[in-house]
């Protein structure tokens, strides 16, 4: 009788103890996806108001220096919005490298599961 309750015992930490590891990963699979989603999101709001300044920022500048420099004022108009683009995509890359690793929490608790299983305790 003791051993097949010390058997149980077992079976159920060890089921509870996946039921844990199972919770976990649900929850840190459901953060990663609303983190890429307002990835996603925000790099088309960017770009979208990056086409937008660009179409109206060109239109406007035209049309001020139509007379006299409208060769500077568009060379200094694409400069300008291609510096604010590649800041905007280092912005987002600096932001994705920042960001756990997938499942991080997930394999750490449970390659501490397999250690305490390992020696015994």
């Amino acid at each position: 009788m003791g051993i097949i309750r010390n058997v149980t015992r077992m079976a159920s930490t060890l089921l509870a103890i996946f039921n844990t590891r199972v919770e976990l990963f649900t929850v840190e699979l459901q953060e990663e996806a609303q983190r890429l989603l307002s990835y996603l999101i925000l790099s088309l709001v960017a770009l979208f108001c990056v086409i937008m300044t660009f179409l109206l920022g060109i239109f406007l500048v035209i049309v001020l220096f139509w007379e006299s420099y409208r060769i500077l004022a568009v060379s200094g108009l694409i400069v300008f919005f291609a510096g604010a683009a590649v800041l905007i995509a280092l912005s987002i890359r600096s932001s994705y490298r920042k960001k756990p690793r997938m499942l991080a929490y997930t394999r750490s608790e449970i390659a501490k599961d397999i250690e305490r299983l390992k020696s015994g305790q």
